[in-house]
């Protein structure tokens, strides 16, 4: 059974984000966050999320919120789908012998 990562699910606590944070840009509003690999997750997840902080703010040692959560989606490897044929009709028996031999 072989598992491959397909896509990554986030979770994110929206109340959590600091809305001064939030930058307008060509398509929309942004917030820059990071994902961080989790090591003994209580939930299984497999990475925490940040609220990015600036270049300045983590040199002086501020870190990001954590503001959610995100876990590999996994789909199972399997074999091929079988094509499904209508069931085959018994041959039409011509003769008129209705004898059992």
């Amino acid at each position: 059974m072989n598992e491959k990562p397909q896509s990554i699910l986030l979770k994110i606590n929206v109340s959590k984000i600091d809305k001064l944070r939030l930058f307008k840009g060509a398509k929309g509003t942004y917030l820059d966050a990071v994902m961080v690999a989790s090591t003994n997750s209580e939930y299984g997840d497999d990475y925490m999320v940040f609220q990015s902080v600036s270049q300045e703010e983590r040199a002086a040692g501020k870190k990001g919120a954590i503001i959610g959560n995100a876990k590999f989606m996994t789909r199972k490897a399997s074999a091929p789908a079988e094509r499904r044929t209508p069931a085959a009709k018994p041959p039409a028996d011509d003769s008129d012998d209705r004898t059992p031999f």
